[in-house]
Order: C-alpha cells, then structure tokens, then sequence
C-alpha cells in the first residue's frame, strides 16, 4: 500500500477547484538601481534555487525590480490557462519543470516566440518552436540516508532498486520515498518518461514499490525532507539540482546517477502571449541561457551541466551524454502524448492501482 502524506490541500480538493492557483513564497527583488522596469517571474522552481540567478540578472540590468512568484507544477499551469484566458494576471516568463505542461500551454497559443543570439545555442532537443526553451540540465537521480542504507544495498541502477525492494521488502517498508505523480506535474512526467525508456525496468519497479509501503509527497523538498528526517531511507526519481544542494547542507546524503539509464530534465521556460514586459522577460531568457547565467546556474543554482564533470560527491557515469546512458527529455510535440487527457488519466490510475491497490 502507498502512504499518501501531501500537506495542506488535498489533492482530490485541489482537483475539485480547478481555478484556484495556489501559490507558495512571493518575494520582491529591488532594483539596485533607478528602477526602469519591473519583471514578474511565475515560477515552479524553488525560490532559493533561483535567488543567485535573480540576483546576478540585476546586476547586469541594473534598473530592473523582479517580483518572483512560486507555485508548484500543477497549480502553475491551472494559472497560465486562465491567465491565458484573460482571466488572470500573467507573468512576464514562466518557469517550470513540468516541460509537458509548458508545451501544452504554447501548443494551445498561450506562448509568444522569441529569437536571439542566445536562443540560437540551445540544444535542438530543449528548444521546440522558439517558444519553450530548456536551461538547465538535470538528471533524475536516487539519494539515500548514509546512516541507514549499508554499502552493499545502495542502487547503481533501476535494477538494483527493483531487486533490493524484492529481497528487503520488511527491512525498506514505509522507507522508500518518490513522488505522488497524481499530486506533481513533474513527478508524473517522470514516471511516464520511465515507463517509456525502460517499461521492462520500470514494471519491476513498480512491483517492489507496491510491497513496501511508499511514501509519497508533492514536492523533491518534502521527499528530501523525510530523508533528512529519517523515516525515509531511499528517494527514487528526484531532480539532481535539489539532491545536491541538499547534500551540500547535509553530509548524511548520498547521491547515485543510475547507471542503467538517467533521464535528463531541461527545466522550460516560455514568454506568455498577454506577458505585460514581454521584452525584460526575453533580457531574463536570454540572460538564463547565456555562458554567464549557465555558469551561475552551474555554480550556484542547478550544479550539473552537459559536458561537464558530474558535482563533488556524486556517484555515476562521468560522461553521461557520451556514454548514452543521459536520456533527455526532448521539449517537443511527443511531449503532448503525456498531456493527453485520456492517457494521463489511465497511466495514474493504473500506477495507483499496481502500486496502491487502488
């Protein structure tokens, strides 16, 4: 069975009012000189992680003020459709794991295109349209509590996983964490990318989540969190960029990129269609994919780069791209596959009913 433990709202109530966007941290950055313009960010990206980025932005445009603005995945979206509908305020970008959703938003129109001699850099597979552009690069990763996973029962692999839930099921029980893919944008498009690459891995997996007692959460914090805490020993499917500055903080974690297959998320961002500073959006998109604000986001937001060295600490292949192990996820039409209503619903019920008896 699966121990649901999302905070606050319900999802069943989140999904009984689809108009409400909950948003989580708003916070406002000063223009560190005479203000000449303001640019509001809508983003599903934690707020620490993008404050260096902010920040460094403002001092290459020194007259501009950022409103930031969190949500979590699937509210975000639940706020650029209305707001794409005239019937919300929008933001001037928008930033969001869920890449799925981003192209969703700019296939129905609620994009804007934009080209510069930043954009031109981008990687065919992050960039569909000149609308949604991928800037950082994250492997999906495990992290485990180094107090109470031996060395002999840490993961190199989805195998691995699969075959110490089938040996250890008593030992791991109510110890294994991931996402509630019903509650999360990011966390369902990650186990359906999952069940795409390697279906054979991945329904072996879900078979030894379904004896242990997962426990699930909305968020990669809250997964990190019950690690920190102790009660969870293992994560499964969390994004790299909030593993390591986790690890950073906490020396009890440990970190293995799976050396069977790692899927490689591009966090999107997009200019919305009724963006009020349209323009400052496109600065701030231009300076998130320039060799400055990718050196940052290297350095101090989002720590793993293509054809970089994997971070300090890290276990798993050096050259992840080269070595095909790396599985991005293209930013691209496929992407609506995931979105479809019909399909997203079986996938979620069908995870719930193998993994929750559901």
């Amino acid at each position: 069975m699966i121990r649901r433990l999302v905070t606050g709202i319900t999802f069943s109530l989140v999904a009984a009012l689809p108009a409400l966007a909950i948003e989580g941290a708003r916070e406002v950055f000063p223009a560190p000189g005479p203000q000449a313009g303001r640019l509001v960010i809508h983003g599903a990206t934690d707020l620490e992680t993008m404050r260096p980025l902010i920040l460094d932005f403002q001092q290459v445009a020194t007259g501009v003020t950022v409103e930031f603005v969190d949500y979590v995945t699937n509210d975000l979206y639940r706020q650029a459709e209305k707001a794409c509908a005239g019937e919300a305020e929008s933001g001037d970008i928008l930033l969001s794991s869920a890449v799925d959703q981003l192209v969703r938003l700019a296939n129905d129109g609620c994009a804007q295109p934009h080209r510069s001699a930043e954009t031109l850099t981008v990687a065919d597979w992050a960039n569909w349209r000149d609308e949604v552009f991928g800037f950082t690069f994250e492997p999906v990763v495990f992290v485990y509590d180094k107090r109470a996973v031996p060395v002999e029962d840490v993961p190199k692999s989805h195998e691995d996983l699969a075959d110490l839930l089938r040996l250890k099921p008593t030992v791991y029980s109510g110890r294994i964490g991931t996402y509630d893919i019903e509650a999360s944008g990011v966390g369902y498009l990650l186990a359906f990318y999952d069940a795409r690459h390697a279906p054979t891995a991945y329904g072996r997996l879900i078979e030894g989540l379904s004896r242990i007692d997962t426990v699930t959460r909305c968020c990669n914090s809250e997964v990190l969190g019950e690690i920190a805490s102790g009660r969870v020993r293992l994560a499964y499917n969390v994004l790299g960029s909030y593993a390591y500055r986790a690890a950073s903080e906490n020396p009890d974690l440990g970190i293995v990129v799976p050396n069977d297959y790692a899927l490689v998320l591009s966090r999107g961002a997009m200019i919305p269609k009724d963006a009020e500073h349209p323009q400052i959006g496109k600065e701030f998109m231009n300076y998130l994919l320039s060799p400055r604000g990718r050196e940052v986001a290297r350095q101090k937001a989002f720590f793993f780069d293509d054809g970089k060295p994997l971070p300090p600490g890290v276990e798993g292949p050096e050259a992840l791209m080269e070595s095909g192990v790396g599985r991005p996820i293209r930013i691209g039409p496929a992407l609506l596959a995931a979105q479809d209503e019909s399909q997203r619903s079986s996938f979620i019920a069908n995870w719930k009913h193998l993994v929750s008896g559901e």
